[in-house]
């Protein structure tokens, strides 16, 4: 049922989504009372984020009960991850009370749990079924998705990489997440772009601005001094609050329509993050240069090595898809044009297209040309005691026959019900007159309909150019030729002569 409440009034005033931000407030007043203290803000920092946890998994398992399909399977991986979540800050809020254990960074447990979730969500937004989607599409998806990790990879290796301040394998756990949670925000973005995505667009802003936030807040915590700030605090604690109100808006939106949160919305062709991950790069190699070759140089320009290679390959792709595209277009375009220029029953050419080439044939110097109308005799008994289907086969008989009756460079036309035309260019009354012989010779011939023999007579006008006529003159003469054939008797011809009318 539509809601007369505005979207952005009704998410404002959504209880869970002021108790979600007003827990968050609460912590930061602790960050700011507890500042100096060295267990007290990371102790609050871990306990606030479980009760957040358990909302994101419930949240989620309310809106997968009202998907299906696809979408339901998403929104269920995102219960999952919110139990894991749970049980890693669960696990981490214990051990903040060992002692000389309370630290930002998470322990074993919490950061396996961290790492599986965040691949899992990862891994649901990339799979997620994508409408019409062939082979090589789903190819340039996974090469955007490499380009824009790589772009992340390379940033965090610019911002974290300072020799002494990173062991090893912290410097590479850094590098992972920070990759991961850009690639998370892509992968987002893409489903949104893609016109199929498992959320609203009001919902997806939230998760993709938690990878962003989770990315910033690894950067402010590289600060030294032992005791983090308050204000570093509240910002890694970010991605918890916007992550859990992403399902909890998505639950709201659903509720006041299920259509519009479910629906597919318009798909965007192509995607410019490829391109910004190219640019993100380079800026990043511009910011190292100026300290000289090293490892944080050599770093970067390994990570925009990647990025161009894969960028290439994301072209070639796009390049076999354009010109498949134009093969494509240029067998429509000639689909278009027969169905312009030919009748869709018989094959022959219509009206229009024997028209220009009568014209086209009138234009040459010192033209020949002649041309036959030819109109059924009794089709309209063959209709009435057969049926149209026997009508439409007396039709495409009958151009058969013409096709076979006539030279190669003639032109057999359709103009319409059951009046042919032949265009015979390079060519005298004489040989004209014995055109239509041939015609009616052919016809006379029975055609079998439905086991039945039926014989398709017909009266022809035979008519040819003299200096100064036009294809409006001449086929008007061989009009006037064919009915008075026609007056004068079935399966015959005649050449029209200057002193013929219609009336005679």
């Amino acid at each position: 049922m539509a809601d007369s409440v505005p979207t952005v009034a009704r998410l404002r005033r959504d209880p869970l989504l002021l108790a979600f931000v007003a827990w968050i407030g609460l912590a930061a007043v602790l960050f700011v009372l507890l500042d100096g203290h060295a267990a007290g803000p990371v102790r609050v920092f871990w306990a606030v984020q479980p009760p957040m946890d358990l909302m994101l998994a419930f949240c989620s398992w309310r809106v997968a009960r009202l998907a299906t399909g696809a979408v339901r399977r998403f929104w269920l991986v995102l219960v999952a991850v919110g139990l894991l979540f749970t049980v890693g800050d669960t696990s981490q809020t214990i051990l903040t009370f060992t002692p000389g254990e309370w630290t930002t960074a998470g322990g074993t447990v919490q950061t396996v749990c961290l790492g599986i979730g965040l691949t899992a969500v990862v891994v649901a937004m990339l799979a997620h079924p994508h409408p019409t989607r062939s082979g090589r599409e789903r190819l340039g998806y996974w090469l955007d998705s490499a380009t824009v990790l790589a772009a992340g990879g390379v940033v965090a290796w610019c911002l974290l990489a300072t020799p002494g301040e990173y062991s090893q394998p912290e410097l590479l756990a850094v590098i992972a997440a920070t990759g991961v949670s850009i690639t998370a925000a892509f992968a987002a973005i893409k489903m949104i772009l893609s016109g199929n995505a498992p959320m609203h667009t009001a919902a997806a802003i939230p998760m993709i601005g938690s990878a962003v936030a989770m990315t910033v807040g690894m950067v402010l915590s590289r600060e030294d001094g032992g005791v983090a700030a308050p204000l570093v605090y509240l910002v890694c604690l970010l991605p918890t609050l916007l992550i859990t109100s992403g399902p909890r808006i998505q639950l709201v939106l659903a509720g006041a329509d299920r259509a519009a949160a479910f629906g597919q919305r318009r798909r965007k062709p192509y995607s410019l993050l490829p391109y910004a991950a190219m640019v993100v790069a380079f800026g990043a190699l511009i910011v190292v240069l100026p300290a000289g070759v090293n490892a944080r140089l050599w770093g970067v320009v390994a990570g925009l090595v990647l990025i161009c290679g894969l960028v290439a390959g994301r072209q070639l792709v796009a390049f076999h898809d354009n010109s498949a595209l134009i093969d494509r277009l240029r067998e429509h375009e000639i689909r278009l044009r027969h169905q312009a220029n030919f009748d869709g029953l018989t094959g022959l050419a219509n009206r229009t297209h024997f028209h220009d080439q009568v014209a086209h044939a009138l234009a040459a110097p010192s033209a020949r040309v002649s041309v036959l109308l030819v109109d059924l005799d009794g089709f309209k008994a063959v209709n009435d005691t057969m049926g149209h289907a026997a009508g439409d086969a007396l039709l495409i008989a009958v151009a058969d026959r013409l096709r076979t009756a006539i030279r190669a460079g003639d032109l057999a036309a359709r103009l319409g019900g059951d009046e042919f035309a032949v265009l015979l260019p390079d060519c005298a009354a004489p040989e004209a007159s014995r055109t239509a012989e041939r015609i009616l010779a052919a016809l006379a011939v029975p055609e079998e309909i439905d086991g039945i023999p039926v014989r398709a007579a017909a009266s022809i006008g035979v008519a040819a150019a003299t200096p100064g006529s036009d294809v409006t003159s001449l086929l008007r003469d061989a009009d006037v030729a064919m009915y008075t054939a026609k007056r004068r008797g079935t399966n015959t011809w005649l050449r029209h002569d200057p002193t013929m009318t219609h009336a005679s």
